[in-house]
């Protein structure tokens, strides 16, 4: 077959998140069905799965729920899947199924909140309207079954709040009297509603019915067969999971389902060859560096986009937690910092990581740095006996949005960072300066530039901006001393940097003066010894929102002998 015949013959369904669908069209899959196999060798009652955004979770929701959902016949669309070749194949289509979403459960307000939620129930309840119309079930469930599907239509009525909160037990006892069986539960994103109340301000409009509806549902349930819910973080507070009988919470760092979501090196060989494509190091290095329990993930909605469009960008877009993890950094700015920095200037960072509650329950750093590791951001290199995790950035995607996430963190223009750091690898130092005098002088109010450290602090932040084509270092031990920022290219056609910054806060000093003195320190303490090829050597001269810069370009350096 040639080359172009293939790549016609493959389609890539973007965006494609019910699994009936992706099967009938003929899009390429990967398949995953051996999940079904693990979750139910496991037997887990309640399984809570935790994993970023866009990594297959709705699609693999969908497809668990087409395979035990009793009302369809799911042969067609399973065959020639990994799952047919086992003995797990007998429990298809065995099983009253709910199946909800609640990825979408967005908005500004409580009352938006309540109709997106009983929208998600509605869907489930017109699928099994007959039970009440046709009165397949005794008539004081078709009386409430009724009452309940009529208030989730009708944003008006007072008490829908309440019929909310039962909506789900209701159905399930309705569901194992007629079909003589316990229901299986599908909830995919199931925290979304509790993180997006939480940060838009009505979270205690909204927490007694989704604690409701979702705790009776979950904990004593005599109807429920068992549940499977994914989100990004584990609410704990709102007792949902307390009381009931064996839950499993699976993180990323467990090794069950560690290869269910996502994909793996040979899954992701197989599909961009499929596309006429090559599995490099360049497509590594953008979207590999997962590590979910032992096994190396690549971002299966960045694989895909750059499968079907055929170009090396940065395709991965974390919406879901950006807004609680900015304000995260603001209200633990000094707490997290040390860690923060330590990460970009490193690569890694070892520290004290929770995930048994979310965020917005316990807003300590621990905390904020399972919710970056949950939600994609960082990912755990190694897991330490102690409960310590040695963090990394997984990949370049990634640091892009880090790149954001700092940009707003500093109350900077990512276009003028951009910018500014564009000229700096020109080597057009005035037009940098220029630059950095604009950062300096739009610079919020609350970023207090009381000291030198406050102006070195602020540019290693900004040098995530550069993590692609440099190797960036702080205060490390180089030649006699300890330069404050290094910046060693990973490229040819790109010059070495090391700058040193100065600060006073004596108005008649002379800010040109200071940063010459800053130039002589790197020439004086050697800071150049471990650099090889061109260097530009930086010294900044700082007093306020005031800055001076001097440089010497050093064309071709040998190092010391």
């Amino acid at each position: 077959m040639k080359l172009t015949e293939q790549r016609e013959k493959v389609r890539m369904g973007i965006g494609i998140e019910n699994f009936r669908e992706m099967r009938e069209s003929g899009n390429y899959y990967v398949d995953k069905t051996r999940m079904i196999a693990e979750y139910l060798e496991a037997g887990d009652k309640v399984t809570l799965l935790m994993r970023p955004r866009r990594f297959g979770k709705t699609l693999n929701m969908s497809m668990l729920a087409e395979f035990f959902d009793i009302t369809k016949d799911s042969a067609d669309i399973f065959e020639g899947t990994e799952i047919m070749g086992t003995k797990w194949v007998s429990e298809m289509n065995r099983y009253p199924v709910i199946s909800l979403s609640f990825g979408n459960a967005r908005g500004d307000s409580a009352d938006f909140l309540f109709r997106f939620l009983a929208s998600e129930v509605r869907k489930e309840y017109m699928r099994y309207e007959f039970l009440w119309e046709e009165k397949k079930v005794p008539e004081n469930m078709s009386r409430a079954l009724s009452k309940i599907y009529e208030s989730l239509w009708n944003r008006q009525m007072p008490d829908r709040g309440s019929d909310l909160a039962e909506s789900l037990t209701e159905l399930c006892t309705a569901l194992e009297w007629y079909y003589g069986k316990k229901v299986k539960v599908f909830i995919d994103e199931y925290d979304t509603p509790f993180i997006q109340a939480m940060i838009g301000g009505f979270y205690g409009k909204v927490r007694p019915v989704l604690s409701a509806m979702l705790g009776s549902l979950l904990k004593g349930n005599p109807s429920l067969e068992s549940a499977y819910l994914t989100g990004i973080q584990r609410v704990a507070k709102e007792n949902l999971f307390s009381g009931v009988n064996n839950l499993a919470v699976y993180t990323v760092n467990s090794l069950e389902y560690a290869d269910c979501f996502g994909f793996t090196e040979e899954e992701t060989k197989e599909l961009l060859e499929a596309c006429g494509l090559e599995l490099g190091e360049k497509v590594r290095q953008m979207y590999d560096g997962y590590r979910f329990g032992e096994e190396h993930i690549y971002n299966p909605w960045s694989v895909i986009f750059y499968a079907k469009r055929k170009r090396l960008e940065p395709f991965w877009v974390n919406t879901g937690e950006n807004s609680l993890i900015r304000a995260a950094l603001v209200e633990l700015e000094e707490a997290f910092r040390p860690g923060y920095e330590e990460l970009i200037e490193k690569g890694e960072y070892c520290t004290e990581v929770k995930m048994d509650s979310s965020y917005y329950e316990i807003s300590d750093v621990e905390t904020l740095w399972g919710l970056l590791l949950s939600s994609g951001m960082v990912t755990a290199e190694k897991v330490l006996e102690d409960g310590k995790c040695i963090l990394r950035v997984p990949n370049q995607e990634v640091m892009r949005a880090f790149r954001e996430l700092t940009s707003l963190y500093l109350g900077i223009r990512e276009g003028n960072m951009s910018q500014m750091f564009l000229r700096l690898t020109e080597k057009k130092v005035d037009a940098f300066t220029d630059g950095y005098r604009r950062i300096l002088r739009t610079l919020p109010s609350y970023h207090d530039l009381k000291e030198e450290n406050s102006y070195h602090m602020m540019m290693l932040g900004m040098c995530t901006f550069l993590s692609r084509d440099y190797e960036v270092k702080s205060n490390r031990e180089s030649g006699k001393g300890r330069c404050d920022i290094a910046l060693k290219a990973r490229r040819k056609d790109h010059p070495n940097i090391i700058m040193e910054f100065k600060y006073t806060k004596d108005e008649k000093k002379d800010l040109r003066e200071l940063a010459r003195e800053a130039l002589d320190q790197i020439r004086e303490k050697e800071y150049m010894a471990e650099m090889r090829g061109e260097i530009l050597c930086i010294g900044l001269g700082h007093r306020g929102k005031d800055v001076e810069v001097e440089c010497i370009q050093i064309p071709f350096y040998r190092g010391k002998a």
